[in-house]
C-alpha cells in the first residue's frame, strides 16, 4: 500500500508532504491546479522517463520520494531479495531525481537502480488508470490484453508468444536451408576434396620441423663425417693425439705435487680437462657412427618435402600454415552442416509446432472461460451506467494455423440497447457510452489483480448525474478492497471518497511570485465547501452547500 509522497520542486510543485490512507481517496480542484502533477510525480519515481522540463523554474533538481508499505506483499520481497535491493523489512522507498543538467537517478531502499528496475518494482505496487484507456479500448492488443489480466494468464500469453517465435524461428532456418542447398552441395564438396587433400598429407609443424633439420644434415653429411674423423684423429687417435700429451704434463705435475702444493689447483683443472676431453672424444666418435651415408634417405626426405611445398601452392598458403588451414576446413564444414540437417530441422519445427499448439490450446480455453465470465460481468454493471438492456460480450474469433497472441483475435462486442444485435464495440459506441464501458472495465479487471494500489485519472470523463453517482460508489466499494486514489472533477464521485485533498495553485512568497501547486487535506466542512464549487461554481449559494452537504453524507454513509 502507498504510504508517503514527498514531492520536491517538481512542475510548479515547491514542496509537498503527503500520507496516505487505506480505503477510497478523492482529488478534486480547479482545471490547471496540478492534480495531474501527483500521477506524473508518482509515474516518475517508477521509473517513467523525466526531463529537466519537469524541474521548477530556478531550482536545480527536482526529487521524489515513494514510501510502500510491502508486509503483506510476498511478491515484492521476493523480487528484492532477487535483485539484492532489501531495505526496511516492511516498507519499501523509491526515489528519483532529476538534475537541471538531465541526468536521472533512480533508487530503491538507497540502492542506486536503473529504470527497468524501478519499472518492474512498480508493476507490483501501484496500477495507473489513465482518462484516456477508453480510447486504447478500440484497439485489438488492448482488448486482448484486458482479457488476459482478467483471465490471469499474462505468464502463458508470453510463454505462447515465446513458443510461436520458436516455432518461427526454426520454420525460417529450415526454408533458408532449403533455398540454399544446391549452393551449399557445391560449397561442401569443395570443402570435402579440401579436407580429403590435406588430411591425406598428414602434415604437422612436428614433422616440418624435423624434416628441415634432416634435410639440412644428410645434405652435409660428408662434410660432417670428415670433421667428426679429424677430431677424433686430433683429440684421440693421432701421433700427437691431444688427450695424451695432457695425460704428459699431468701426470709429471702430479709427480712434483709432493715439492710444491701450489700446483694442486693446477693439476686439477687437468683432471677435469682430461675428462671433458674424454667424455667429448666419446660424443664424436657416437656421432661418426650414427651419421648416415644412404642417399635413399635423402631422396626421401626431398620428396617429402617437395610433397608438402606443392600442397601449399596448391592452397596459396605457406608450409607452415596448413595445420591452421586444415582447422579453417573442418570448422566450415561443421557451420554448414550436413545433408542430415535439414532433416534435423524439419524434426525441430514439427516439436516446436507441436509445442507452440499445446500452449495456444490451454491460453484458449482459459480465454474461452474468462471471456463467460467477463462478458457477464461488463453486462451487469452496464445496467447500473445507465445502459438498461445493453450488453457486452467477448468474442474469440479464429485465426487459422494461428499467431504469437494465440489461435484467436480478441474483439470486444456490444449492445447498447436491449434488441439491438451485438457489434464490435469500435463501430456502435457513442463517445459517453465507450467511456462508461471503459470504466466499467477497469474496476472490474482491478478486482481480480493483486496490485495493492490503483489510481484512476479523471475516469470518468463523459459521465455526469445519476451515473456518476453509481461511478463513485464503485470506486468506494473497490476501495473496501483495494486503496483507491481517483482524480475527479465529478461532485458526485467526490462525495463518495472515504477522505478528500484539493489542490490549489496560488503564488509563493519570493519576489517572482511563481506559481506553485500544493494539496490540503481536507475536513468535513472543507469538503463541503469544496463539492460546492463543483456543483456551482465561482458563485457558491446556500442552496449549493446544503445540497453538497446533503451529498457527502450520503455518501459517507453507503
Amino acid at each position: 500500500m502507498l504510504k508517503h509522497l514527498s514531492i520536491k520542486d517538481f512542475v510548479i510543485v515547491n514542496r509537498i508532504e503527503l500520507d496516505f490512507m487505506p480505503g477510497f481517496t478523492v482529488l478534486t480542484g480547479e482545471t490547471g491546479a496540478g492534480k495531474s502533477i501527483l500521477i506524473d510525480a508518482l509515474m516518475l519515481a517508477l521509473g517513467e522517463r523525466g526531463d529537466a522540463s519537469q524541474i521548477r523554474l530556478g531550482c536545480e533538481r527536482a526529487e521524489i520520494n515513494v514510501t510502500f508499505d510491502i508486509c503483506r506483499l510476498p511478491g515484492v520481497l521476493h523480487w528484492l531479495d532477487e535483485n539484492d535491493l532489501q531495505g526496511d523489512p516492511d516498507s519499501c522507498l523509491m526515489r528519483r531525481i532529476i538534475e537541471a543538467n538531465g541526468r536521472s537517478r533512480g533508487y530503491i531502499n538507497g540502492h542506486a537502480v536503473t529504470l527497468q528496475q524501478l519499472r518492474s518494482a512498480g508493476e507490483y505496487l501501484l496500477a495507473i488508470h489513465s482518462q484516456h484507456a477508453h480510447q486504447s479500448l478500440l484497439l485489438k492488443d488492448a482488448q486482448r490484453e484486458l482479457l488476459d489480466a482478467f483471465s490471469g494468464c499474462g505468464d502463458l500469453a508470453r510463454a505462447v508468444k515465446t513458443a510461436y517465435q520458436n516455432w518461427q524461428d526454426c520454420y525460417q532456418q529450415r526454408i533458408a536451408m532449403e533455398r540454399h542447398a544446391a549452393e551449399s552441395r557445391d560449397k561442401r564438396e569443395q570443402l570435402e576434396w579440401q579436407l580429403q587433400e590435406l588430411s591425406a598429407l598428414n602434415f604437422s609443424l612436428e614433422e616440418w620441423q624435423a624434416l628441415q633439420a634432416d634435410h639440412s644434415r644428410l645434405s652435409h653429411v660428408a662434410a660432417l663425417l670428415t670433421a667428426a674423423e679429424m677430431g677424433v684423429d686430433v683429440l684421440s687417435e693421432g701421433e700427437n693425439a691431444v688427450l695424451a700429451q695432457i695425460n704428459t704434463v699431468n701426470g709429471q705435475l702430479q709427480n712434483l705435487l709432493e715439492y710444491d702444493s701450489q700446483l694442486k689447483p693446477i693439476t686439477d683443472l687437468l683432471d677435469s680437462a682430461q675428462i671433458q676431453l674424454q667424455e667429448s672424444i666419446y660424443e664424436l666418435r657416437h656421432y661418426r657412427q650414427r651419421l648416415d651415408l644412404d642417399p635413399q634417405v635423402l631422396q626421401e626426405i626431398e620428396q617429402r618435402l617437395s610433397t608438402i611445398h606443392t600442397t601449399a601452392r596448391k592452397f596459396r598458403v605457406t608450409p607452415e600454415e596448413l595445420p591452421q588451414l586444415l582447422g579453417m576446413v573442418m570448422h566450415q564444414l561443421e557451420m554448414l552442416g550436413s545433408n542430415s540437417d535439414i532433416s534435423h530441422l524439419q524434426t525441430r519445427e514439427v516439436a516446436a509446432q507441436g509445442e507452440y499448439y499445446k500452449q495456444a490450446k490451454q491460453l484458449s480455453a482459459a480465454r474461452q472461460k474468462a471471456s463467460e465470465a467477463f462478458s457477464r460481468q461488463v453486462s451487469a454493471a452496464m445496467q447500473m451506467i445507465a445502459m438498461v438492456g445493453g450488453e457486452f460480450s467477448v468474442a474469440l474469433i479464429p485465426i487459422e494455423h494461428g499467431n504469437a497472441n494465440g489461435l484467436e483475435q480478441i474483439e470486444f462486442q456490444v449492445a447498447a440497447h436491449k434488441g439491438l444485435p451485438l457489434r464490435p464495440l469500435a463501430k456502435v459506441a457513442s463517445g459517453g457510452e465507450l467511456s462508461r464501458i471503459s470504466l466499467a472495465i477497469q474496476v472490474i479487471t482491478s478486482k481480480v489483480g493483486v496490485v495493492p494500489t490503483l489510481i484512476f485519472d479523471e475516469v470518468d470523463v463523459g459521465i455526469g448525474g445519476q451515473v456518476a453517482e453509481i461511478v463513485g460508489n464503485l470506486l468506494k466499494k473497490l476501495g473496501k478492497e483495494r486503496q483507491v486514489l481517483c482524480i475527479t472533477h465529478l461532485p458526485q464521485v467526490a462525495a463518495t471518497g472515504d477522505q478528500q485533498w484539493q489542490v490549489v495553485k496560488s503564488a509563493d512568497k519570493t519576489e517572482s511570485q511563481q506559481i506553485v501547486s500544493q494539496i490540503n487535506i481536507l475536513d468535513k466542512q472543507e469538503r463541503v465547501e469544496e463539492i460546492a464549487r463543483m456543483l456551482g461554481g465561482v458563485n457558491i449559494t446556500e442552496t449549493t452547500r446544503q445540497h453538497a452537504a446533503e451529498m457527502l453524507q450520503s455518501g459517507l454513509n453507503d
